[in-house]
């Protein structure tokens, strides 16, 4: 269904692995991407470590106050890997072996050296779940209510978020396009704002880089409605070109 309401959902990044520096997260900016596509927004991160008090408060928290939960990490074969155990202290329900997914797993691993009793942990599921679909590896994702618990490896996610489009409740997406300029944003920061102010829902985000010697932004506008989306871009393009400045459409 599409409306005018704006959904919004959270994430969770679970991974001592990611707080010490060992691993860089990649799956903040391809769930942020596809939500966008779902008519969904990205509203908050969270990173926490490897243990049950820390996940249990920010799924708590942050399911209560979005419409959707994503968690990344934690859902693998080894004792490290709470995040099951974590999300069903949260939720206050038992943990169960989930018969599909251990069906799942076993064909997967029939010729894969069986399933081992450390292979059975990725059928552990917060009793009441539902599967997510993963062609990737044979361990499906899970979801518990607006929650969805998600693999930390970022190829095997977006099987999963691939198996979820279209599936999900959401608004419009959000659509976007870039006005490039060589100019440092201070000195424009009033045009941009009243051009923002002239052009209601509608947002301007400024992102600033310095390349050749020079100072320059790249200044995305941002809406749910392509023709206002349009009407800001080329005002704020036309803007910039009447103060004489360097700009284009698009990337600099």
């Amino acid at each position: 269904m599409t409306t005018d309401r704006i959904w919004t959902a959270a994430l969770v990044v679970i991974g001592d692995e990611i707080l010490s520096g060992r691993t860089q997260d990649r799956n903040v900016s391809q769930i942020a991407l596809w939500l966008n596509l779902q008519g969904i927004r990205l509203a908050e991160v969270r990173v926490v470590p490897d243990r049950t008090d820390a996940i249990v408060e920010a799924v708590n928290m942050l399911r209560a106050r979005n419409d959707y939960l994503f968690t990344t990490g934690g859902i693998g074969p080894t004792h490290d890997d709470i995040t099951v155990d974590a999300i069903a202290v949260a939720l206050g329900v038992a943990v169960v072996v989930h018969p599909r997914a251990r069906a799942m797993l076993d064909a997967y691993y029939k010729t894969r050296g069986g399933l081992t009793e450390a292979r059975l942990r990725m059928a552990r599921v917060p009793e009441g779940a539902e599967l997510i679909e993963n062609r990737m590896s044979g361990a499906p994702g899970i979801r518990h209510g607006n929650i969805f618990i998600m693999a930390g490896v970022p190829h095997i996610t977006a099987m999963m978020l691939d198996s979820l489009s279209g599936k999900l409740e959401g608004g419009k997406p959000l659509l976007s396009t870039t006005i490039g300029c060589w100019v440092a944003e201070s000195e424009i920061a009033d045009l941009l704002a009243d051009t923002e102010r002239a052009h209601p829902g509608c947002q301007i985000g400024s992102y600033p880089f310095f390349r050749e010697g020079r100072v320059g932004a790249n200044f995305v506008v941002r809406s749910t409605r392509p023709e206002a989306l349009r009407a800001c871009g080329d005002a704020l393009l036309s803007a910039l070109l009447a103060e004489g400045r360097e700009a284009v459409a698009g990337e600099v």
